[in-house]
């Protein structure tokens, strides 16, 4: 009898211990399953973001995807005259077509020398910790020999500067016809939403350094993203003795032009340059027909305060199309970022919420259009 209970209670062990080992099998199912569900949904994501990459990456530099060298040749058709999206110091911009019809933008940085790799090297490691909607997105690099290749998102509408000031035979609108009042504006918060992401909510403070026209781009809805981020910098006033002068003639504020001294003010200036070009439709500097240059502000400051006059002065293809009191208030905001004293100038934040009621909500902002007379 006693044996039998001891069978008895070891039989019913045993089961407890099948049964035991049974769920704990049914559990780490479910965990593997789980994972890879998870695993799935985030690949679903990453496709729904457009990145589309994943085939052609070789390995990563630090948090950004390197791209074989041989595959964006290829993309670009051998680096090929009819692909040039644009040209600049750097080099040129090409369009590429990947495998999947994926196109992309591919810059090549031709100079050899330690600035080239500087600027290079910057860039990259600047851009992969930004992710905002107003700054261009890097898709990743590349490298071989003295060419760096940096891929970014394609902006179909090409740069400001070729919107505004580039005539265009070929195809399409051209010099500034594109671009009614309100999207220009729509444009000018786009630039100031960018610029109050890096002064404001990059810790450090990144100062673009750089900001005009041809380095603010534009997609198929003429969203703009500031691009360009090579002499970028982080450490603002903290270095300034280290700061080698750079920038673009009549975009480089005249504290950091005379005396060296950089700050977030010193891309608000730049920013106040690009304003006057959408309100006007100059560029910074025309060439007179003595040698001198003709600056945008020096000639436009006087017309600019005048109410009398500044209708007068605006950009033939928006003239009389905004509503006055609305174009008086961007040319006072403009007249203030581009004061020779840079403590007269107004954080860009400041600009952004001046300039949110004078967009209307379908572009961004939160200006109500009267609806059009029945």
């Amino acid at each position: 009898m006693e044996a039998r209970t001891r069978i008895g209670v070891l039989a019913v062990a045993g089961f407890c211990s099948a049964v035991l080992i049974a769920a704990l099998f049914s559990l780490l199912w479910l965990w593997i399953h789980r994972q890879r569900r998870n695993a799935g949904k985030s690949k679903r994501k990453d496709a729904e973001k457009g990145i589309g990459l994943a085939p052609f990456v070789t390995g990563k530099k630090g948090c950004v995807s390197v791209i074989d060298f041989k595959v964006l040749e290829k993309a670009t058709g051998n680096f090929g005259e009819s692909n040039v999206l644009g040209e600049g110091g750097f080099g040129r911009v090409y369009k590429a077509l990947l495998d999947d019809n994926l196109v992309v933008a591919v810059k090549k940085l031709d100079c050899s020398g330690f600035q080239a790799d500087t600027e290079f090297e910057n860039e990259v490691n600047i851009l992969s910790g930004i992710h905002h909607p107003n700054i261009i997105c890097q898709l990743g690099c590349s490298s071989e020999g003295d060419s760096k290749l940096i891929v970014y998102e394609l902006m179909e509408n090409g740069s400001l500067e070729t919107q505004l000031h580039v005539e265009n035979d070929d195809a399409g609108p051209s010099r500034g016809s594109a671009l009614n009042w309100h999207m220009r504006m729509k444009i000018a918060l786009d630039v100031a939403r960018g610029l109050e992401y890096l002064h404001e909510h990059c810790h450090p403070a990144v100062i673009h350094r750089d900001l005009k026209t041809s380095n603010i781009l534009l997609d198929a809805n003429f969203n703009a993203k500031l691009a360009d981020f090579g002499i970028a910098i982080t450490d603002g006033t903290q270095n300034n003795n280290k700061i080698k002068l750079s920038g673009t003639l009549g975009y480089v504020a005249p504290e950091y032009l005379l005396h060296g001294k950089l700050t977030e003010k010193s891309d608000v200036y730049a920013y106040g340059i690009v304003v006057l070009e959408l309100l006007l439709g100059r560029r910074p500097v025309e060439k007179r027909p003595t040698p001198q240059s003709h600056s945008i502000v020096t000639w436009a400051m006087p017309q600019l305060t005048d109410r009398s006059k500044l209708p007068n002065i605006v950009d033939p293809v928006i003239r009389n199309t905004m509503d006055l009191k609305h174009l008086y208030q961007v040319a006072a905001m403009a007249v203030l970022c581009v004061q020779g004293e840079a403590s007269y100038r107004p954080l860009i934040k400041d600009v952004l919420h001046s300039l949110i009621a004078l967009v209307p909500i379908e572009l961004g902002g939160t200006l109500r259009l009267n609806p059009p007379p029945q």
